[in-house]
């Protein structure tokens, strides 16, 4: 046995160490959606697909993420943000582009829900007006900005709404309806960004 003193820098070295360790795991712990799958920077630039794992994610939450030097939002639709999609009645009258008829989504989006889910809905955040990006108010609520708001987004630089289908809303300065890219799933829990269904026939039908 050692009757050498323990050294108190050593002790300070391997506390601060053991305290840096517990800090990261504490942020890897807070952040779990780190753990998808992203391609280097180098990729994205250029479009390289981005895979993304979507099983974890909660109804009305959102994901963000950047393809082809763009941001791109993943967003879980609730129940009720289905319904009030599903139901003409209550937006159709107020959308400038109801049935998408401006290619700003695949074919295979041009649906009610633009896209091959009805539940998850990738979309560009960026305001086809002057291009700022938007604000996700998933909230079925009243908002100043409108009264009878049923979810969506809106561009605070000028006024732009948009719904939870990404389809504009008339009277707005944006001409036409968010972006949608390229998108597929690999079965339940995997989304890939950048790539096509495999047969965009079997996805979900236009209506």
């Amino acid at each position: 046995m050692s009757n050498e003193a323990p050294d108190p820098s050593r002790r300070r070295f391997l506390t601060g160490a053991a305290t840096v360790v517990g800090g990261v795991g504490a942020v890897f712990a807070a952040v779990p959606f780190l753990g998808f799958l992203k391609p280097n920077v180098e990729a994205r630039a250029v479009g390289a697909p981005i895979e993304v794992d979507v099983s974890k994610l909660a109804e009305g939450q959102r994901l963000e993420f950047e393809w082809k030097g763009s941001p791109v939002w993943v967003i879980s639709r609730t129940q009720e943000h289905l319904n009030y999609l599903e139901d003409e009645a209550v937006l159709r009258g107020r959308l400038r582009d109801p049935d998408s008829e401006e290619d700003q989504q695949p074919e295979y989006a041009r649906n009610l829900y633009r896209s091959v889910s009805p539940e998850v809905l990738v979309v560009s955040p960026v305001c086809t007006h002057l291009g700022c990006i938007v604000v996700y108010y998933p909230g079925i609520e009243p908002q100043p900005f409108d009264n009878d708001w049923k979810g969506g987004f809106f561009c605070a630089c000028h006024g732009a709404m948009y719904d939870m289908s990404g389809r504009v809303y008339s009277g707005t300065p944006a001409p036409s309806n968010l972006e949608v890219p390229p998108h597929r799933f690999v079965g339940d829990d995997k989304l890939v960004i950048g790539e096509d269904p495999e047969d965009p026939e079997q996805e979900v039908e236009a209506t």
